[in-house]
């Protein structure tokens, strides 16, 4: 068996998803490829995408609400989207790349490769095709899709994607895949204080008032260390540096995220559906700060829905949740309890499993 994991660079969290399907299928001695779909098509293109959703995140996010919410109603109509009709265009040069590389079975953590897959699963091509959904809700257009298999983050969302078309029978309610790799042989890193460690993510983009948010926590809250993953967004880096506050930690893109994450109080963070995800599995309080408006609305509300994290939309209330969260032990028990029951530690190599004996691909199980 040769599997390919097809992702876009629109955030880090595909990417992300798809390392670890790799890494999982890797541990079963299995060859599994993670390609970024737009560089099939050309350099510039995987380059171009990320700019344009970086761009879009700006402003508070107010073009990426616009887009999402014209997607959401778009996907209503039933009509055939743009975005399916780009996508199938482009389908011939996926169709060669798999052909050429000999893959069996083809997972997609974005949406835009699993329409390609599926324009040429419609024309007859045999290719078996994987959906991951890497947020807690089904976001526009997934249901132009047509995949052997859907993996979706909960049980509780099954409804949801059964609405929007997709039979039961295809749902995988195993959870966004994780792998085991990210939750073993953890390391404690030594911030040499002995005051609560509080750590911000930004995500890959480093998108939000970041500054703002960290002068603030920094004056209201005496008792705090805090560590700033700042991911690839160098001006935020340098800003932050230039606070000069021995209570700050800045950092740059880390390859060790976990690490951090298991050696903090708590953590705060925009509510990607990946790095959400990321923290419920090793079990840490977390805060969810400023959602971009869309997708990531639906993926706090789940969790704050569920008990697996507090949400805040102003730098006042990430204040007075992160001291809440801090002064409050019960909640923090309650809150990893919580993310114990409702988040699958096991994702990944639950859904390596199933396909080693549900997926049939050139006679092999």
């Amino acid at each position: 068996m040769k599997v390919l994991v097809l992702s876009c660079s629109t955030g880090g969290g595909h990417n992300a998803c798809g390392n670890y399907i790799v890494k999982e299928f890797a541990n079963h001695d299995i060859v599994c490829d993670l390609v970024d779909y737009f560089s099939i098509l050309g350099d510039k293109s995987s380059l171009r995408a990320e700019k344009l959703y970086l761009d879009s995140t700006k402003g508070n996010g107010k073009v990426f609400k616009s887009v999402y919410k014209l997607g959401e109603l778009y996907s209503k109509t039933g009509i055939t989207s743009p975005v399916y009709a780009l996508n199938k265009l482009i389908r011939e040069k996926i169709n060669k790349y798999i052909q050429d590389n000999n893959y069996d079975l083809v997972i997609s953590t974005h949406l835009f490769p699993a329409m390609a897959i599926t324009a040429l699963r419609v024309e007859g091509k045999n290719i078996k095709l994987i959906n991951v959904a890497t947020d807690y809700t089904c976001i526009p257009f997934w249901e132009e899709t047509k995949p052997d298999y859907f993996v979706i983050p909960h049980d509780s969302l099954k409804q949801e994607f059964i609405s929007k078309g997709f039979n039961q029978e295809v749902l995988l309610p195993i959870g966004i895949p994780i792998s085991e790799d990210f939750q073993n042989n953890l390391k404690k890193i030594d911030f040499q204080t002995d005051k609560k460690v509080v750590l911000i993510t930004s995500g890959s983009m480093g998108f939000g008032k970041m500054k703002d948010i960290v002068k603030s926590l920094l004056k209201a809250l005496d008792n705090i260390y805090l560590v700033v993953i700042c991911g690839n967004n160098h001006n935020l880096y340098d800003e932050l540096t230039s606070l000069n506050n021995s209570n700050l930690l800045v950092k740059g893109f880390v390859n060790n995220m976990n690490d951090y994450i298991n050696s903090c109080d708590v953590v705060l963070t925009k509510p990607g559906g990946l790095t959400s995800t990321e923290v419920a599995v090793l079990n840490k309080p977390m805060v969810h700060i400023m959602p971009i408006p869309g997708v990531e609305n639906y993926n706090s509300n789940f969790f704050a829905s569920h008990g697996l994290s507090l949400v805040s939309n102003s730098i006042d209330e990430i204040i007075s949740n992160t001291k809440k969260i801090l002064e409050d032990n019960d909640l923090q028990k309650e809150m990893i309890n919580n993310q114990k029951n409702v988040i699958n530690k096991h994702s990944a190599s639950d859904l390596v499993d199933f396909i080693l004996k549900n997926v049939e691909v050139q006679g092999i199980k």
